[in-house]
């Protein structure tokens, strides 16, 4: 008797075993479902706003500013660095003072690198380094300065010119002289322009020589570190081109350097000594220029009186991630910080994705001067004719 009712209770055990392991595959097929639904509509919910083209747009609040003529406004450590003939300021989007800088430039000019910024006088003797809490030193030279790049501990880099010969000089993030050497025309060219890599370690310089009737571009890279201190005149590579011309190289990342020509770019790679990576062939007229630390752009005239500009993107591995066709024409062009790009004139803006979709487009009556990016990808700043709005796209 015992032994049969041990039977029906072992019975009824795995009976109820059974019975739970398919109520919980049955919760689990659920789950699954819901799961997969979510997945579905946050899918078609991205693709429905990655694809959407906003026209429309509602201002979430709105503050007056006083520009004097010829401002320009650039993005600077996160805040919006202001600067024209009379002096700079950084403030932020409700326009706030953060600091204040006065001078009087005629050609003032500006290279940021992270938190630091130079601001210079082309062609003058003055500049001022400035960091995101304010002055940190300034500069004056006794030669008219032709360019000037800053590196992200604020080491500056002046290229100079005086009766044919260029001169180069180092500073450091209070002005104090570091270095120098010369860039005699007669032996290695003209020089064209500059490049600091962001540690301030590598510099570029790009030189034109014109030669009977033969042009040729030269770009030399220095290294002023360890590796650099056992090659002549810190020399660490030199790289000639006959018949072309590259008045643009820039330190896009601290190993990445690109040099703009008229007819091709080239990005160089390297720790210490930078070496050819890639040469992008262009083989139309460049009509602008574009980069930041992840991508270079191009605007190429395009033969089309509806479509006049097409805009080709790549990678620094030199692979074109985008191009696409202009229907307007523009005064400035170049990415936002969250890698859009921003096409503009003084009444009309576009902003395309990487993959050349059009995201917005508007025609304003009132002059837009400049738009930034935010962290929200529908929320933008315009800066206004005399008023600053944060926007959000409808």
């Amino acid at each position: 008797m015992a032994e049969e009712t041990y039977r029906v209770v072992q019975s009824d055990i795995e009976e109820m075993h059974e019975k739970i392991r398919a109520h919980r595959r049955k919760i689990l097929k659920w789950i699954c479902v819901a799961v997969v639904l979510v997945l579905l509509i946050v899918t078609a919910v991205y693709f429905y706003f990655r694809s959407k083209v906003y026209s429309k747009y509602e201002v979430i609040n709105s503050v007056e500013r006083e520009d004097s003529a010829g401002t320009q406004f650039v993005s600077f450590a996160g805040k919006i660095l202001k600067y024209g003939k009379d002096g700079a300021t950084c403030i932020d989007e409700k326009n706030q003072l953060i600091w204040n800088q006065t001078y009087e430039m005629q050609s003032p000019m500006v290279d940021i690198c992270e938190g630091y910024v130079a601001i210079a006088e082309k062609k003058g003797n003055k500049i001022y380094i400035m960091n995101t809490k304010g002055k940190s030193g300034e500069i004056e030279t006794t030669m008219p300065i032709q360019r000037v790049r800053v590196a992200n501990q604020g080491t500056v880099a002046i290229l100079m010119e005086q009766e044919g010969t260029g001169y180069l000089q180092l500073y450091d993030k209070e002005g104090t002289f570091l270095a120098e050497g010369e860039v005699h025309t007669e032996n290695s060219g003209y020089p064209l322009d500059i490049a600091l890599s962001n540690d301030g370690r590598k510099m570029a310089v790009s030189q034109l020589n014109m030669n009977e009737g033969t042009v040729k571009n030269t770009i030399t890279f220095y290294n002023f570190g360890s590796v650099g201190q056992n090659e002549i005149d810190n020399i660490v590579g030199t790289y000639s081109y006959s018949g072309v011309i590259f008045p643009k190289v820039e330190f896009l990342t601290n190993d990445v350097m690109v040099a703009f020509g008229d007819e091709e770019a080239i990005i160089f790679e390297g720790t210490q000594k930078p070496q050819v990576k890639k040469e992008i062939s262009l083989k139309q007229e460049v009509h602008s220029i574009f980069y930041n630390e992840a991508y270079i752009g191009f605007v190429f005239n395009n033969d089309n009186e509806k479509e006049p500009y097409r805009i080709s993107v790549y990678n620094l591995r030199g692979t074109e991630e985008m191009t696409q066709n202009l229907d307007m024409n523009y005064s400035e062009v170049g990415f936002l910080e969250n890698d859009e790009i921003c096409v503009r004139n003084e009444l009309e803006c576009s902003i395309y994705n990487l993959k050349g979709k059009r995201k917005f487009h508007s025609n304003f009556e009132k002059s837009i001067w400049k738009v930034f990016s935010t962290k929200n990808s529908t929320e933008y700043i315009f800066m206004m004719d005399k008023e600053t709005q944060k926007v959000r796209l409808k």
